[in-house]
């Protein structure tokens, strides 16, 4: 095993991805809220809780940002964290607002069906 196979090397690439992860929603802030107001159907992002607000633009990046990262990945993991910590209908608004945003980001990627896995009986 390598000096950098271990917990701390993990971590350190958590990190990193964490850091880059608000760093560019940060910086992107005014075009990934754009991207969320197309695909809000009856709702503003005022209208959106906080944390709803930041799972949607955090996904949203990832979208956009990060195509190593799949698709399916990225709803579910945001469908998951509104669930946990916003509410059981609050999973299933995310996955629909992040349905449309990932056909425009990734069309090649997704389908006609919601995205997230957890959202399946």
């Amino acid at each position: 095993m390598g000096a950098n196979d271990g917990p701390a090397h993990c971590d350190a690439d958590v990190h990193d991805y964490a850091a880059t992860v608000t760093q560019g929603v940060r910086a992107g802030q005014p075009q990934i809220d754009e991207l969320l107001m197309a695909h809000l159907r009856g709702w503003s992002l005022a209208r959106l809780g906080v944390l709803e607000r930041a799972i949607l633009r955090v996904a949203t990046y990832e979208l956009n940002s990060q195509p190593s990262v799949p698709v399916a990945v990225i709803v579910d993991q945001a469908v998951e964290l509104a669930k946990r910590y916003c509410s059981a209908e609050a999973g299933s608004l995310v996955n629909g607002i992040l349905s449309g945003v990932a056909a425009a980001a990734r069309p090649a990627e997704c389908t006609t069906e919601p995205i997230a896995q957890s959202e399946q009986p």
